[in-house]
């Protein structure tokens, strides 16, 4: 139904200036609006306009055309997975711009029931949408998001590089109306400040509302933001810390147009926009300062795993950034698929449940493409890679908390504050108020409230704990010990507890000498190292270095499992052949020594001698950590090296061997249970129901690959020796924080001491806030850099 009238765009907001198209009382500018609406409203999805009263996007009149992604070979370059029913994708979405964005793009399962899942990252604009490709095509999927007015932009390029792209555009713009507005009203209030004469007289009136039209765009552009954020979190029945700065701006204007318009005074419009004006000067530093952390963690950090490469040398661990298209990967059983590939060789099982969250293994067969983040669960199969390694999709997987059994209850100390902080602060503010008010000083009181509101806002508090635990992010990253997020670096230092897995974690799988104590045939030996070649154990991997080249690549291998804390078995040439433990093979269990027992169709053979080293320093790191944490250990190994461990740790640590994976996550429990705050070193494979269940998990590794998405940090294994190190950097840290926060308490203390009194004038109070923010964010950089140095962590 069409009908005349002036308004603006339910939808868009836009304004409706001869005809609109209307629907349940609502109007809307055009018929896309109209059509947008009717889409959400009839998936009962009307909440989205709760969130802003004008959220949405206008549709684009021309139809934008999609036949392209219809193209096999073009739809498969913009796919992140796909298997027999699920597809994932990433879209950059450059209109992605408030929360009612970030509800609807998360709640597309309810347009179209062949969507899974979506998430959003607003910082990034972006979304990853899991759908079903039988029932919703790629080419569908966008057509759905444009007609919702979130037309992505489509490259063939990675979609990830264009959400990193950064841009302060309309940041630095709202800080140019506020600061040309500022520096008027400062022009046109001078004559107020120093006493006008006779000529300047007449025209205050007419001065006073010039400021107060300078105002307007401040309040109503370049200050819209906090009052959103203040609203959101109103809504949701909660304080955040931009409630304070949106009232006080409130205040000012408020205050403003009442002194103008009665000719009572000449107002605050200078102070309101300067207050803003200094807010997005301290906004646009604190953008720019952690864009540059998070740029240098993104693109100069890397996990510590080594792909294996295949090539005329033989097989080679590489870096990950050192994998191009093209390359032939041997990819062992446990071992994630970095990139996407083409199955050559092998029976591929792969568990995608880092992906999708299902766990059954997918059968792939030759030819056919195997996509990054996999995880094979059978024997080494051998890759070519087509697509370049995304470390950004990685680091997705990594950072992803959808697939986590658990949720660790973690308050950090900057939430902890924060949620005391506003309304403290409106208890203040309000007081003051009140008091003035009783005391007849109506001019005091609203000065007071203002000044309060001002100069304790909470900017310093905010951020103190991100820029401190994002440099310090940094600096772990460039001692190889790559940590997920800032809150498992609070995490670490709350740790009072460690357990150490053994082999591969205290001890060096590079430097473990083997002998072999025995009788193998020369094709029964070439039988063992083809069974141990799948196998992405230390132990199997050094077995199959010190077995020396061989011709095993030429051996049909079938039915091959391993099984954690045991052994491996597969089947070659019609021969069953088993390599593990005593109790796996067959072997009498009451020998003495750290022994990997071989075993051919029931027959033992044999078995190696293992002496692996401990790592560098290991007495002198145990003992600087035993100093503040208690220290146990718990392997699967049997128990010939306890005499020598014993030596090695405290007294008070209980050294406990044989322990299947479920026992070491059972032993992590009950510490738990008594209190404790445990940290767990493990290898990731044996060990990877213990890293989740640790309050935090550390996968150390060496030269295999230990991407686990399960742990909070990868600890290469050549950092080791740095442990008392990060532990107490990590302490030192969370000691920046408190004093950063220190700094910011004093501030605000002393600046109320002033404000309550109403001897601050406001404007004195927005040139001194923007100060401290710079102050703490000069100060945490600072700070922590001195105290990597002072831990060894940077060079002097």
């Amino acid at each position: 139904m069409i009908v005349s009238k002036t308004t603006q765009c339910y939808h868009c907001g836009d304004e409706v200036s001869h005809t609109a198209y209307e629907a349940d009382g609502h109007a809307f500018c055009c018929l896309g609006c109209q059509s947008v609406y009717q889409i959400l409203s009839s998936s009962n999805m009307q909440q989205y306009y709760r969130y802003n009263t004008h959220p949405g996007k206008k549709k684009t009149e021309a139809s934008v055309r999609y036949e392209y992604l219809d193209e096999a070979a073009i739809a498969d370059k913009l796919i992140d997975f796909k298997n027999d029913e699920i597809s994932v994708a990433t879209f950059y979405i450059p209109s992605i711009h408030c929360s009612s964005c970030i509800w609807l793009l998360e709640h597309l399962y309810k347009l179209h029931p062949a969507i899974v899942m979506s998430q959003s990252d607003f910082l990034k604009k972006q979304v990853n949408i899991r759908f079903k490709h039988t029932e919703l095509t790629l080419r569908g999927l966008v057509e759905l998001l444009v007609d919702i007015g979130y037309e992505p932009k489509i490259t063939l390029q990675d979609v990830i590089k264009e959400g990193r792209k950064f841009s302060q555009k309309g940041l630095i713009a709202k800080i140019a109306v506020a600061g040309f507005c500022f520096g008027n009203s400062m022009m046109l209030s001078f004559p107020e400040y120093f006493g006008m004469g006779a000529f300047e007289a007449r025209y205050s009136e007419f001065f006073g509302w010039m400021n107060l039209g300078f105002a307007l765009p401040v309040l109503l552009y370049s200050g819209r933001d906090y009052f959103r954020s203040a609203w959101h979190s109103l809504r949701r029945k909660e304080l955040n810390l931009d409630v304070p700065l949106a009232i006080g701006i409130a205040v000012l204007f408020v205050r403003t147009a009442w002194e103008v318009s009665s000719t009572s005074g000449p107002g605050f419009a200078d102070t309101l926009c300067g207050l803003v004006f200094f807010l997005l000067v301290g906004r646009w530093i604190q953008e720019r300062t952690y864009h540059h952390l998070s740029f240098e963690r993104d693109y100069r950090s890397y996990f510590p795993i080594a792909v294996t490469r295949l090539g005329e040398g033989g097989a080679k661990p590489v870096p990950l950034a050192d994998i191009r298209v093209g390359d032939r990967l041997l990819i062992r059983n446990n071992e994630i698929v970095p990139a996407d590939a083409i199955l050559l060789k092998g029976q591929a099982a792969i568990d995608f449940s880092f992906v999708t969250g299902e766990s059954d293994p997918v059968r792939k067969v030759l030819g056919e493409i195997i996509y990054a983040g996999g995880r094979q669960t059978g024997e080494a199969i051998e890759l070519e890679v087509v697509k370049a390694v995304s470390q950004s999709y990685l680091t997705r997987l990594w950072n992803n908390e959808a697939f986590k059994p658990y949720e660790r209850n973690f308050r950090t100390f900057s939430n902890t504050v924060s949620r005391y902080f506003t309304v403290t602060l409106l208890g203040i503010a309000c007081s003051v108020l009140a008091y003035w008010f009783l005391a007849g000083d109506g001019v005091r009181a609203w000065g007071a409230f203002t000044a309060v509101l001002i100069i304790a806002c909470p900017c310093a508090l905010a951020l103190s704990s991100p820029f401190t635990l994002s440099a310090a992010l940094s600096i772990f990253d460039k001692n190889r010990l790559y940590i997920k997020n800032t809150a498992a670096i609070e995490q670490l230092a709350t740790i009072d507890c460690l357990v150490f897995d053994k082999t591969g974690t205290i001890s060096s799988p590079s430097a473990s000498r083997m002998r072999f104590e025995g009788s193998l045939l020369p094709h029964e030996w070439e039988m063992v190292r083809a069974v141990c070649k799948n196998s992405s154990h230390p132990l199997s991997r050094e077995l199959v270095k010190w077995a020396g080249e061989g011709s095993s690549e030429s051996l049909s291998l079938s039915e091959y499992r391993e099984i954690a804390g045991k052994g491996i078995e597969a089947i070659v040439s019609d021969y069953r052949i088993r390599v593990g433990s005593a109790s796996y093979t067959g072997a009498p269990g009451n020998e003495k020594g750290s022994r990997v027992y071989v075993s051919i169709d029931g027959e033992v053979k044999g078995c190696f001698l293992v002496a692996q080293p401990w790592r560098q320093n290991l007495g002198l790191v145990l003992g600087e950590l035993a100093k503040e944490r208690r220290l146990h250990l718990i392997s699967g190994d049997n128990d010939k090296e306890k005499a020598r461990l014993r030596s090695i740790f405290p007294p008070q640590a209980d050294l406990l061997f044989g322990r299947l994976p479920i026992e070491k996550m059972e032993f992590i429990q009950s510490l738990q249970a008594k209190g404790h705050r445990v940290c767990m070193f493990g290898d990731g494979l044996n060990d990877a129901g213990a890293l989740k269940q640790a309050n935090l998990g550390v996968a150390v590794s060496d030269d295999i690959n230990n991407f686990s998405p399960g742990c909070d940090a990868i600890l290469d294994g050549r950092s080791f020796v740095k442990l008392p190190r990060f532990f107490r950097f990590a302490k030192d840290a969370v000691k920046v924080i408190h004093m950063s926060f220190g700094i910011s308490l004093a501030y605000n203390l002393i600046g109320l001491s002033f404000a309550v009194t109403g001897t601050m004038s406001p404007l004195f109070a927005a040139v001194l806030m923007p100060l401290s923010t710079v102050t703490i964010i000069g100060f945490t950089t600072v700070a922590t850099h001195l105290y990597a140095r002072k831990n060894q962590l940077i060079k002097s």
